[in-house]
């Protein structure tokens, strides 16, 4: 389609909505741009103007859509930065996004007693680029990755904010009369689970003990074998309208084991430390069986199903000298694929997954994040490799979100 046809069909599509034109300004805009004594760049904003009037006016006065996220500015497949660990520039693949990413470390609260804390780097939407920030221990970013659920630098936090990511300011509060260290969007982004807890799960205690084989007892660890999780909030991210179920299992839980949503949002699941791994239940807090669906699914892989529902991310299927994970059926837990990776994190489409993998021959820990694809050998490597191991300071853990 010509500029004169998108003009006159932009018009068109108009006319059931603002009132009538004059009949012949069409065809007085498209002389107007045919005279020679115009030049090119005059005719160009000629009819700019009168596409921006046909079409643009509905859109005046909310100036929020006028700024475009950087997610969306660069819609490039892959956006792979495999010199950054961490990373300073977005990545992403397919649909989804690294929203943000955050490391831990240990705050001291008393000779004995500390919290493993969050420091986050978000996704600044204007620059591209990761920026950290200490205001939040918990965010959640929304698909679209317009809007971030965070809570305050204390946990358990007594309200949940909407965060504008375009704007980096909290657009409102949601207040919760039960204290919150979790929040999750729904796969939608309609809904919020907010996980409730008694006193902060991250708590730590010194032991008087060697734990790690260091030779040294200078070590912390969490209150294991026992948690303080009460239940969870539904909310309505729109309207903030909640509601609160308790849940009081205490037994397989560690002590932060914080509840997401079912694949179709109408329940929540928890893992758990033994076999079936989930715990699946209402709105109303009753447990119920897993749905059909994700049967076989397991809460340490964060992957989960295929966004066509047609696959699921599996457990490590490799060996002791090569790394693999595994694809399976969803609703027979049948093996039908292996890709590489350690661990499949998030799904780019149907075919592609974000996993962390390691270079052959390193150890476990030096891993990056990599696209590995179903059917293929092939691997893309976007971001470069963590450093340390699983307890070492610094090591930046991923936020994924569809963008």
């Amino acid at each position: 389609m010509n500029v004169e046809e998108l003009v006159r069909a932009s018009l068109r599509e108009q006319a059931g909505e603002q009132p009538p034109l004059e009949p012949d300004f069409a065809d007085r805009v498209l002389t107007a741009r045919r005279r020679r004594t115009r030049t090119l760049a005059s005719v160009a904003a000629a009819t700019a103007a009168v596409v921006a009037v046909a079409v643009a006016v509905p859109l005046l006065g909310s100036g929020k859509d006028d700024v475009r996220l950087a997610s969306e500015m660069n819609r490039s497949d892959i956006i792979a930065h495999p010199d950054q660990t961490p990373p300073r520039d977005l990545i992403a693949a397919g649909d989804t996004a690294l929203a943000a990413y955050y490391t831990l470390h240990r705050v001291p609260l008393t000779a004995t007693t500390a919290v493993n804390a969050r420091t986050y780097s978000l996704l600044d939407q204007e620059s591209g680029k990761y920026v950290k920030t200490d205001k939040w221990s918990y965010l959640s970013v929304a698909p679209g990755m317009r809007t971030a659920a965070v809570l305050e630098d204390q946990l358990p936090a007594r309200r949940i904010g909407m965060l504008d990511l375009l704007t980096g300011k909290v657009e409102r509060w949601i207040p919760a009369e039960r204290g919150v260290a979790s929040v999750e969007f729904s796969s939608d982004g309609a809904k919020l689970v907010a996980t409730t807890y008694a006193k902060n799960p991250d708590l730590l205690h010194k032991v008087d003990y060697d734990s790690d084989g260091d030779g040294r007892k200078n070590d912390w660890q969490g209150d294991f074998g026992h948690t303080d999780r009460t239940g969870f909030y539904v909310i309505d991210a729109d309207s903030g309208k909640s509601s609160w179920a308790a849940v009081t299992d205490t037994q397989d839980v560690n002590p932060r084991q914080d509840f997401a949503f079912s694949a179709d949002a109408g329940l929540v699941y928890a893992g758990l430390t033994t076999t079936p791994t989930d715990q699946f239940y209402d709105f109303e807090g009753n447990k119920v069986a897993k749905p059909a669906n994700e049967k076989y699914l397991h809460w340490h892989i964060d992957a989960r199903l295929s966004p066509d529902g047609k696959l699921a991310a599996g457990d490590f299927a490799g060996g002791s000298r090569t790394t693999a994970s595994e694809i399976v059926d969803p609703y027979t837990g049948e093996r039908v694929a292996k890709v590489h990776g350690q661990q499949l994190l998030a799904w780019a489409d149907d075919k592609r997954l974000i996993a962390w993998d390691i270079e052959p021959g390193t150890n476990e820990f030096h891993n990056r994040l990599m696209l590995v694809t179903i059917g293929s050998d092939k691997v893309v490597p976007l971001s470069g490799f963590r450093k340390g191991d699983d307890g070492a300071g610094g090591r930046w853990n991923p936020v994924f979100a569809k963008r």
